[in-house]
């Protein structure tokens, strides 16, 4: 690609306003250049079209975190601006775009406000809750929390949802739990949707909601996290991070309240644990090495559930690794990472064959470990990794699909790189919003992201501790092999997800 010749900002902002109208389908005198993009709805999808037609008008590769870490027409104008002055010479094509993002102290930003500490240092224990609060119940993950909860306690599920009012938000769970096949007519009266955003302080609850809500409640299940591959840490540290952060503030008030957290073994992507066998009760204090704006705030929110926990709040911390769909029913959430690559490379008809080893657990599994260690008194204070713990060679993901009739070749990683760039072009192939993630360079070293997922580059995490806790209660995680590849591959052919030509 060939830089043109360099453009002022004004030229730029007028363009972008043009495009951008075009993309969101409104007016131009309508946008105004101070207002932060998001507020017009840009999602990723829509994000990439912007980025890939500035490249062509622009003449050089534009990350598309610019958008978050410049988030209004007028500072993207002058940021392109400079960038265009600076390359106005001639470039070589690169395989991957370098990567801008300002370094990040994720230290730093673990700070939880003083005030959240428990009111009291009273605490009983008990795995019979009467009032459960649970945050991401119209998520994947959370809407197998909640049939969990209806299934192992008796409990009344609270649950936080962003609705106009409550029949709209109860409508809203109900649809989630029907589109995984959970739902069941005689656990309605025990949801109970609490209108909410957890974006927002006291979880956009009035304080006097708030405070009744906290004096109501035997326990809470914080699972809701914003999951996105393309954005900085800017961008998700109000829900995930600052979310985090009011959850433990309502845990805390007027009685005390365990909090059960959904985290990640993301918290351990620093190249500091590669190679390194992580176990359950290891600290996480390395974070330089995490890219990932995700990851960024999983690592920063668990240091923020640690420091509560510290100061007497009881906890239980759930690190899963990518979640895969119900082994028994197949039923999954077909725009996670993994459903979406497999479709994309269907569709290319390439697989990158690369050194990954494949660990996804099941949701299922996923879903009954929490509940039930959550149950347990002995697991407070303590971390589970729900690791699968026999994770299969990506390369078997490639013989199944071979073994359903998919025409698909593995090739060098590079090379599959250097197809998605001149092949992948619009959005009708789901790898085209997955590009930012898949061809951007980071840290001293210029790799990818994928680079550093390479098995080499990974920990080893250990599960040894989790499968303890949960023997003798029938919970196991179902065997990688070729029965459970099929249960999902069935439900993703008959939903027509997946399609065999």
């Amino acid at each position: 690609m060939t830089a043109k010749k360099s453009l002022t900002a004004a030229a730029i902002q007028a363009w972008l306003l043009s495009n951008l109208a075009e993309v969101i389908k409104t007016e131009p005198n309508l946008i105004d250049v101070e207002q932060p993009l998001d507020s017009y709805g840009l999602d990723s999808t829509q994000a990439m079209l912007l980025v890939t037609k500035a490249e062509k008008m622009l003449g050089f590769k534009v990350a598309p975190t610019l958008l978050w870490h410049y988030p209004t027409i007028a500072s993207l104008s002058q940021r392109l601006a400079e960038e265009s002055q600076e390359l106005a010479s001639d470039l070589e094509d690169t395989v991957a775009v370098k990567n801008v993002t300002p370094t990040l102290d994720l230290s730093a930003e673990a700070v939880l406000d003083p005030n959240i500490r428990p009111v009291s240092s009273s605490f009983v224990f008990t795995g019979e809750p009467k009032n459960v609060f649970i945050t991401g119940g119209t998520g994947f993950l959370g809407a197998f929390l909640i049939h969990e909860l209806l299934q192992q306690t008796n409990a009344d599920i609270y649950c936080l949802v962003r609705a106009a009012h409550p029949e709209e938000g109860k409508q809203k769970l109900k649809k989630n739990l029907q589109n995984y096949g959970l739902w069941n007519e005689v656990f309605r009266p025990r949801i109970i949707p609490v209108i909410g955003d957890l974006s927002q302080p006291l979880l956009g609850i009035s304080k006097e909601a708030f405070e009744m809500l906290a004096a109501n409640l035997d326990s809470i299940y914080h699972s809701a996290a914003t999951l996105n591959y393309v954005y900085p840490y800017s961008a998700l540290k109000t829900p995930n991070v600052l979310g985090t952060q009011e959850v433990l503030r309502l845990a805390c008030i007027f009685k005390v309240k365990p909090v059960h957290y959904v985290s990640s073994v993301a918290v351990f992507e620093s190249p500091f644990y590669a190679g390194k066998v992580v176990k359950e009760d290891d600290s996480f204090e390395h974070w330089q090495g995490i890219f990932l704006g995700y990851s960024q705030t999983k690592w920063v929110a668990e240091k923020l559930v640690t420091i509560a926990r510290d100061r007497g709040l009881p906890v239980t911390i759930h690190r899963p690794p990518l979640i895969a769909g119900d082994s028994k029913t197949g039923a999954c959430n077909t725009d996670d990472f993994i459903n979406l690559v497999i479709k994309g490379c269907i569709q290319m008809g390439y697989f990158p064959d690369v050194d990954y080893m494949l660990d996804a657990s099941p949701v299922d599994y996923v879903s009954k470990a929490i509940v039930y260690l959550s149950k347990q008194k002995e697991s407070l204070g303590k971390a589970f990794h729900l690791q699968h713990p026999s994770p299969v060679p990506l390369s078997n993901l490639l013989e199944w699909m071979h073994s359903l009739g998919f025409a698909i070749e593995a090739i060098p990683y590079q090379q599959w790189q250097t197809k998605l760039i001149n092949d992948i072009s619009s959005a009708e192939n789901p790898l085209y919003t997955l590009r930012p993630f898949l061809l951007e360079r980071w840290s001293e070293e210029q790799i990818t992201i994928p680079d550093l997922y390479l098995q080499s580059r990974r920990p080893i995490i250990n599960c040894e501790a989790t499968l303890n806790a949960l023997a003798g209660s029938g919970i196991v995680c179902p065997p990688m092999d070729t029965q459970l590849f099929m249960t999902y591959s069935t439900y993703l052919l008959q939903n027509g997800f997946l399609n065999v030509v």
